[in-house]
């Protein structure tokens, strides 16, 4: 038994023992068996919730080398769980997410991608007591095929999670059908760069849901081709951590832009490839995400200990390539996104889709530099351009703001030339002149007032467009970074260059001014931002106008944030040394 796999088989424990606490057991209520919610305080079936401790329960009661194996007070539990699961089953097959998604086929997928493990787990420990139970989950797993089979999705990662909930519940009807929607689904191709990026660009989170699903559709349907989209993106994330161990979230398309994530989400697929390919360098990221094991958040579909218990990949004997901690490596230079953009005018839907997002960010270039103790992330068409972290000292995005047109400048181009960095980006900025007379007569005739929101918009022609460059250019030097933040020669719109520093460190200078809660002027000089023993020292004030804030503008919650105030034209250079 390796160390990494007893380490698990106590946190399943825990995870079980602080599921009971949770659960509500009032054969009265409509959520008996169910498990409270830590936020909402009210129980929910969604996947990282009551099946999300269903699976630690069985995890433990399935498993000989647990404390808790064939645990009757466990099992009483997950038989009271599953009948909640049956009881807040809708009609048409679906569970709710509770925080939105109502009646949601996607979030059924979840759910049915990791109960579909749970059952065959029953079935393979022979424990005749868990028998009742098991009919359970497998009644709840049934009633889900008509919804799986003709429902529908929100987002890119949807597609895969439904393929891989079809896949699994072949596993145990066998019904044709399952196999032939999810070929439906794979038709539309996968949406990742040759570099290994996923169009919603989420390492936080939507990577992971993407990877584990694809490897159980590649399995199941014996499509061995898919796994090398999920090598692809493990690969990628190999460059993709900072030193220590937060995945880089300063890009993402989704909820985990900005946030904090580790790896552990990523530990069961990880593990599964590195037995799959034999990859000792996979070993090693798999080793590295089992660290962060006691703070897993993922749900029941990726669920470590059942995965293990069901896909036995033991990597003993096999060695290990230590993980990259030196490195410069640029993604995504050569997708072509420009073609695609130009392409997104025949496609006929006008960048319009209902319930979800274009992530038009999809292949933008990203840049990831590490130097031991120092992580850096350069990406194009995102708030934040640059970021950096240096110990415990986190720069965690630097972006620009503008009045042309007001809000954030999210900087489309980026030019790597050996030890230089440079963005640039034009915007546009028009009027509208009047519909033209033969588009009005074809209109219905209206009396009385002619609101704004019917008239052909579309058909207004643009009168004085106007167009304003901006550009940023990062170079390494000694110490530390430049960055360079030039303009066109179009006179006076406002700018503002904003460093997002972590909430946890200390702002000083001479030449710095709060004018609010957290938010300070470099008007001139230099600054010290300090976090422990790390420090950054930040020269190149600059306050040419008097603006806290641009129109459109934002700001992530819960940070520090440094402005240099900037008038067009301008030629600026910053420095930021690391001390």
């Amino acid at each position: 038994m390796d160390e990494i796999y007893r380490n698990l088989v106590r946190l399943n424990e825990e995870w079980a023992e602080a599921g009971l606490a949770r659960q509500v057991r009032d054969p009265e209520s409509k959520y008996d068996g169910g498990i409270i919610h830590a936020e909402t305080g009210v129980p929910s079936p969604n996947h990282l919730n009551t099946p999300a401790v269903m699976a630690s329960w069985a995890g433990a009661f399935c498993n000989p080398d647990s404390r808790r194996y064939r645990d009757p007070l466990l099992l009483d539990a997950f038989e009271a769980a599953a009948g909640f699961m049956v009881n807040r089953q809708h009609a048409d097959g679906t569970v709710s997410l509770g925080s939105t998604n109502y009646n949601s086929p996607p979030d059924t997928a979840f759910v049915v991608g990791g109960l579909s493990q749970v059952y065959r787990l029953l079935g393979t420990d022979g424990w005749r007591e868990a028998e009742a139970a098991a009919q359970k989950v497998k009644l709840f797993l049934e009633r889900t095929i008509p919804a799986l089979l003709t429902g529908g999705a929100h987002t890119p990662n949807h597609r895969w999670v439904i393929t891989a909930a079809l896949a699994q519940l072949y596993e145990i009807f066998s019904l044709p059908e399952l196999l032939d929607r999810a070929r439906e689904w794979l038709a539309e191709g996968l949406d990742i760069t040759e570099d290994g990026e996923w169009t919603e660009r989420s390492n936080g989170i939507y990577n992971a849901v993407s990877n584990i699903s694809l490897y159980h559709t590649a399995r199941v349907m014996n499509r061995p081709e898919l796994l090398d989209y999920v090598r692809r993106n493990l690969r990628m994330m190999i460059y993709l951590v900072h030193p220590d161990g937060d995945v880089v979230t300063d890009y993402s398309g989704r909820q985990d832009l900005g946030q904090t994530f580790d790896l552990s989400n990523y530990f069961l697929v990880c593990r599964l490839m590195a037995a799959h390919d034999r990859d000792p360098l996979m070993a090693s990221l798999s080793d590295k995400a089992a660290s962060y094991l006691s703070s897993y958040r993922e749900g029941v579909n990726n669920h470590p200990m059942v995965g293990l218990l069901l896909f036995p990949s033991g990597l003993d004997g096999m060695g290990r390539e230590p993980l990259p901690d030196t490195y410069r490596k640029a993604f995504n230079l050569g997708h072509p996104v420009r073609e695609h953009l130009r392409l997104l005018e025949e496609t006929g839907h006008h960048g319009k889709i209902q319930h979800s997002s274009m992530h038009y960010a999809f292949g933008f270039p990203v840049v990831r530099i590490r130097e031991k103790d120092t992580s850096i992330t350069m990406m194009a068409q995102a708030p934040s351009f640059f970021a950096l972290r240096h110990g415990q000292a986190r720069l965690l995005g630097v972006k620009l703001s503008s009045s042309f047109p007001p809000g954030v400048v999210p900087l489309e181009e980026l030019r790597v030339e050996e030890d230089r960095y440079t963005f640039r980006t034009v915007m546009e900025k028009g009027y509208s002149g009047p519909i033209p007379a033969e588009i009005l007569a074809g209109l219905p005739a209206r009396e009385g007032a002619s609101p704004w929101y019917l008239l052909p918009h579309q058909h207004r022609p643009v009168t004085h467009l106007q167009k304003h460059a901006l550009g940023v250019e990062a170079v390494p030097v000694t110490g530390g970074w430049q960055l360079r933040v030039f303009s066109d020669e179009r006179e006076d719109v406002f700018t503002q260059l904003t460093l997002v520093l972590g909430q946890e460190g200390t702002v000083e200078g001479d030449g710095v001014e709060e004018f609010a809660a957290n938010r300070y002027f470099l008007k001139k000089g230099s600054v010290t931002y300090a976090a422990g023993p790390d420090r950054l020292e930040i020269s190149g004030g600059v306050f040419d106008h008097r603006l806290g804030e641009l129109r459109n503008d934002a700001w992530p919650p819960g940070c520090k944030y440094l402005h240099f105030n900037l008038l067009t034209p301008f030629d600026h250079t910053i420095e930021l040394r690391l001390l």
